[in-house]
């Protein structure tokens, strides 16, 4: 009985084609184009201090006429994120993040520590990277909150991990923005200190001039713990203070 040749060997797969095979080297090329969405997207950063955190998101319209493009949302009054990746995956796990804040509200009666509300959405995320038929969500947070731990300001990502961090920055130009963030970050750093850091990776990253209509900003104080969304006035206002 002659051998029977395999047609279709391993070495021939495509390991892109399904999110449950791993390639030769133990990665899951899915989620690796996810993260290629999220590098394509818009840039956002967050600088942690001792009084807050505070968000930063540029916003790009694809046409003069539309409105809006948020790039920042409010999750519960203590905590907030921005986002680079897919609007629609955002979409779904913002709407998901707001529902486990107030279920806790209302079981336990307090706020939801920032990080287990993290935990939560990256629980969805790592799910989406096991099952056949479903791709991972295209989409990288910077979540900022304060709670009775401090402030935080935590990144999730595609595959479903999380990381703390004193500052960082997501999508587009990314890798320049986090080096003015490591060059000139300090733990003692105030809030308007951030704020002025965060405008300084912002312009270096982007590279052009950065105006009250194209950059979203939000700030979470340590001594109310609320989190709140900037007006274009308001940003204006700030911006105005740091270019003198």
């Amino acid at each position: 009985m002659s051998e029977v040749k395999l047609l279709f060997t391993p070495s021939a797969m495509g390991y892109d084609r399904a999110i449950t095979i791993f390639s030769p080297d133990g990665k899951l090329y899915q989620v690796e184009y996810a993260f290629e969405a999220v590098r394509k997207g818009m840039l956002t950063l967050g600088v942690r201090s001792r009084e807050g955190v505070v968000l930063m998101a540029v916003k790009q319209p694809r046409s003069k006429l539309m409105e809006s493009t948020e790039k920042i949302k409010k999750i519960d009054e203590h905590v907030g994120l921005a986002f680079a990746g897919l609007f629609g995956d955002a979409r779904v796990l913002i709407d998901q993040a707001r529902i486990y804040a107030q279920i806790h509200r209302l079981v336990y009666g307090e706020k939801m520590p920032v990080d287990l509300l993290v935990k939560r959405i990256c629980d969805i995320k790592q799910a989406y990277t096991q099952h056949a038929g479903v791709r991972p969500f295209g989409v990288a947070f910077l979540f900022a909150g304060v709670d009775r731990k401090g402030p935080h300001l935590i990144r999730t990502d595609p595959g479903g991990s999380y990381t703390m961090f004193k500052a960082d920055a997501i999508g587009a130009n990314a890798p320049k923005a986090v080096e003015v963030l490591e060059k000139e970050y300090t733990d003692d750093i105030t809030l308007d200190g951030a704020v002025e850091l965060g405008l300084k990776a912002v312009r270096y990253a982007v590279g052009k001039e950065i105006g009250s209509t194209n950059l979203e900003m939000a700030v979470a104080k340590t001594e109310d713990q609320r989190f709140r969304i900037l007006s274009e006035e308001e940003i204006g206002q700030i911006l105005s203070k740091f270019e003198q």
